[in-house]
């Protein structure tokens, strides 16, 4: 995964090498704080787990240089679990 950062290939994703820079500080940051990562990563968020959302599109800087998360419209197969069954056959 950090062999991605040594091509241009997702500096150009994002926009340059200085907001890649931005976009993978601030996001350490955040999972740092206790931000739950975006993509699966076993243990703690490193770097290779930025780079992953960034190369999966999770993640991107908007024009201020703010983080940008993009939402998972998927449901929540959790909840989905938990929740009763209704019994079709009655």
């Amino acid at each position: 995964m950090l062999d991605d950062l040594k091509e241009d290939t997702i500096a150009i994703k994002v926009g340059g090498k200085f907001k890649l820079t931005t976009l993978i500080q601030k996001r350490l940051v955040q999972l740092n704080r206790g931000a739950p990562p975006l993509v699966d990563c076993p243990g703690k968020p490193t770097m290779a787990t930025v780079i992953e959302e960034i190369m999966t599109d999770k993640i991107y800087l908007d024009s201020t240089d703010n983080v940008v998360l993009i939402p998972d419209d998927a449901p929540d197969l959790e909840k989905m679990l938990a929740e009763e069954v209704p019994d079709f056959d009655e």
